[in-house]
Order: structure tokens, then sequence, then C-alpha cells
């Protein structure tokens, strides 16, 4: 009797290891309550606490693989209205790509106590890294970003704000907070200022929109321009499961990087492959009745109306760079945008184009980008796609009045917590990146005559220059 107690333990055992691992590879459950964090209107507070050996761990990961994804161990503090939550034991890694930095000194300095060096740098935030099952407001991640390159304090917000507006309900949301950085043993907190609270695009981001694209866990496809080349859709190339480890001679990168069910990657290759090559072989009315059925088209011309009003060209069709590409289990594939802190003519147009003058029908690479412009080939499409832009630009969305009120009062609220213990960024400018070439640009001032040797009101430019509105 005791023998088969034993077996049916630990065949009891087996199943639950199994089911565990199948609740790992399904959607998860949603969890709505996360809306109430990113209010625009509000700016919380943000503490993050270290021990000093964690902290010092963060910044020696850094010096062995700028790129790495490991996590160190921290405390969370989110403030609000007078109320506070606290998190111990969570996740915290370092962020970006050409905007990634030490958060602290150079490199082989541990913490200084007495005299320390601080520096902006991204943080991401992952609160089950170490208590699964244990959210934030419905979030398993959080994205914690510095306004780098972006004196105004304003572009990302105002792009995200803009999609929310527009009813673009594939894009992240994000918000303002207060960031402040605690290593244990310091005599206060060092305050590192106002930043970004954005939305992680992962299986959370999926499960909490499961209304709009149906239930389940399809797959999460992230595309960016790396070492081979731009994520164009124009060939099958690179497909895998990025791995950035502390040694970097150990660790991977794809510019197709699948981001969810993971154990399945043959499967979701074979599904991104035959995508591409139907993308690119299929012409006429047998390829307006085939995307038709794959995405939502009207969706993907309401994004790249914003993508191009805004001045996005570090994307898909300006660089092929920067968005996902989720196949939903409702058998569509939605178009995800994200990273928009180079916007709002902060452009390269030596190298690509003057964002607040270029043919919004001719953005980018049009050989190179056929997801835009196979679709745009399409006339109904085209017509569509044009009367986003045009109204975008008669509602008060990307009226340029109004967009200056929204953001005089955006800066108005932060201003009084911009000045910060890094020593960065520490007043609200109108100008654009400093490496930008068009560096006349104004958020807040100038006329619509961008080029000549006075500022030009990036909103009023771009307006102007829609030959269909004339």
């Amino acid at each position: 009797m005791k023998k088969y107690s034993v077996f049916y333990c630990l065949l009891l055992i087996v199943l639950v290891v199994i089911n565990a691992c199948r609740k790992s590879e399904s959607a998860p459950q949603l969890l709505p309550e996360s809306a109430k964090l990113f209010n625009i209107d509000d700016i919380p507070e943000i503490k993050l606490q270290f021990s000093l050996s964690e902290w010092n761990k963060l910044l020696s990961n850094y010096d062995l693989n700028p790129n790495n994804e490991t996590n160190v161990i921290s405390k969370f503090t989110f403030t609000l209205n007078g109320n506070t939550s606290v998190l111990d034991s969570i996740g915290i890694k370092l962020r970006g790509n050409s905007s990634r930095r030490r958060p602290e000194g150079t490199f082989g300095q541990t913490h200084n106590a007495t005299n320390p060096n601080w520096n902006h740098c991204h943080f991401g935030v992952d609160f089950t890294k170490y208590k699964e099952g244990r959210f934030f407001t419905g979030l398993d991640k959080l994205i914690l970003k510095w306004f780098k390159d972006d004196a105004n304090y304003v572009r990302e917000i105002y792009c995200y704000d803009l999609f929310k507006r527009y009813n673009v309900w594939t894009a992240p949301r994000a918000s303002y907070c207060r960031l402040s950085i605690y290593v244990e043993g310091d005599s206060k907190p060092a305050y590192y200022g106002v930043y970004s609270m954005i939305e992680q695009v992962d299986a959370y981001f999926i499960a909490y929109r499961e209304k709009l694209w149906g239930s389940g866990l399809g797959n999460l496809w992230k595309c960016t321009y790396n070492y081979n080349g731009p994520a164009d859709l124009v060939s099958v190339k690179d497909m895998g499961i990025e791995d950035v480890k502390l040694d970097p001679s150990k660790s991977k990168y794809f510019t197709y990087d699948l981001k969810t069910n993971k154990s399945q990657l043959e499967a979701a290759k074979s599904e991104l492959s035959t995508f591409i090559t139907d993308l690119n072989s299929k012409t006429g009315a047998d390829f307006e009745q085939w995307i038709a059925q794959k995405m939502d088209v009207d969706l993907f011309l309401k994004t790249y109306a914003v993508n191009v009003m805004v001045g996005m060209w570090d994307d898909y069709w300006g660089n092929g760079n920067n968005y996902y590409l989720y196949f939903s289990t409702n058998g569509k594939v939605y178009f995800i945008p994200y990273d928009y802190d180079n916007t709002l003519g902060t452009s390269l147009s030596s190298y690509y184009f003057n964002t607040g003058t270029q043919d919004l029908l001719n953005w980018g690479k049009m050989n190179q980008s056929p997801l835009v412009t196979k679709i745009l080939q399409i006339q109904k499409y085209r017509t569509k796609y044009q009367d986003y832009i045009s109204e975008l630009t008669n509602s008060n969305l990307f009226h340029a009045e109004n967009s200056m009120q929204r953001i005089n009062l955006w800066q108005s609220r932060i201003a009084p917590y911009v000045a910060n213990d890094t020593g960065e960024d520490m007043s609200i400018q109108d100008l654009p990146a400093y490496w930008g070439n068009e560096s006349y640009y104004r958020l807040l001032s100038g006329d619509d005559q961008a080029g000549r040797n006075g500022p030009a009101n990036y909103f009023k430019t771009r307006i102007k220059n829609i030959p269909w509105l004339k």
C-alpha cells in the first residue's frame, strides 16, 4: 500500500511540474490595475534601494559587458499622493543601446560614499525576477528612462500620449516619475531627477490587450538593426533568442529576437519566415487579399500616420529598427511601435532626411521596407493613410497650438523636480538633440520656415509640408 502511495505522490509531483511548465508558456492572467500607473497627471516618486555589494555588482557587471542583461537585487518604493508601496527583492538591470551608461563613476571604480559621481542611465525593473508571481499594479516589469538628448523632457512622453489619444492601442503606455537611488551606508538617497516610466513589451503587455487581439499567448518578436543589418522584413535571416552574458564572447544577438514561447523557437521561426516570404512574394490582388487577412491594416496605417508626423526616423520604414511584431492567436500579425526619444525635430538629415519636411509618402527606404511600401501601393490604403494624417493635423491631436499647450502643461508640472544630483540635464530647454543636423527646430517657439537661420517650430513645419492639405 505504501508502495502505491509513493508512486501516486511522485506522479502528482510530475503532473504539477508539467503544469507549471505549461503555464510558463501560456498567456499570463490579465491584471488591468496597471492602468492606474500611467496617469500623465501624476508624478510619483520611485526609490531604488541597494545593498553596497549589489550596487557594486551592478557597476562591475557594466565593466564586464556594458550590454549585459544581468539583474541585481534592489528594494522598490513607490509613493503617490501620500500612499507608499514597498517591494523587496526586485530585479534591476541597466538598459539602452547607444544610450546605455554606467550609473556611477568610471570603469573599475566601486561606490564612492563620500564623493560619488552619479550618472544618468536607463533602468529595467523586474518585479518577478526573484519572487515569482509578485507584481506591481499588474506589471511584471517597468522601464525607467532618463531624457537623454531631450532638453524638453517631453519627446517620448508626447509620442506615446499621441498614440493613446489616437487609439493606437498597440503602443506602450508611458508617464512621468521622480527617481532616487539609495546605496547602503550613504547619508541620503541620490536624487536622479525626472524620468519616464514606460510599459515593457512582453507577455503582460500582451495579456493587458487580450480583449483586442485575442486571448492566449502568440509569438512576440523584437526587431532591431544590429551587426547583421536592418530588420527590414526583406529576407529570412538572423532569428533566435537573444542571450547577453557578462562574457561578451558568449553573448548572442539576433535581428529578430523571440520574446515569448521560447521553448517553441523553431515553430516561431517558421511562422515569421512564412510571413516574410509571403510579404515579399505575393503581388497584385493576391497580396491585397493576403494582407487584409493577415493584419489589421487600418491600425497599421494609423500607427504610421503618427510615426511620420512625430518624425520617427529610427524605425522600420526609416532604418529597419525599433519595433515588435506580435503573431496573435487570432491569426493576425500586429506591429508594435516603441522607442520614441529621437523624434519631434531630432533628425539626421545627412544620413536620412529632414523629418519636418520629408515627403510623407516616401518617408524611408522604399526598396527595403515592403510592409509599408507594398501596402501604400494599394490606392484605398494610400488614401486611408493620407486621411489619417489629415485627421491628426485637423483635429486637436497634432495641431500646433494644442500640442504646445500640452507640452507647456507637462513641463510646468515637472519643472520643480528637474534639478538633480547627477548635475546633468538640470533645466528644461526648447532644443533638439545636440547631435541632430536640424538644430533650428523648436517645440514651443519658431515659425514654419525650416532651413533658414532662425528657429522653426517642428509642429508648424511638419503641418506646412503636407502637400495634399494645401
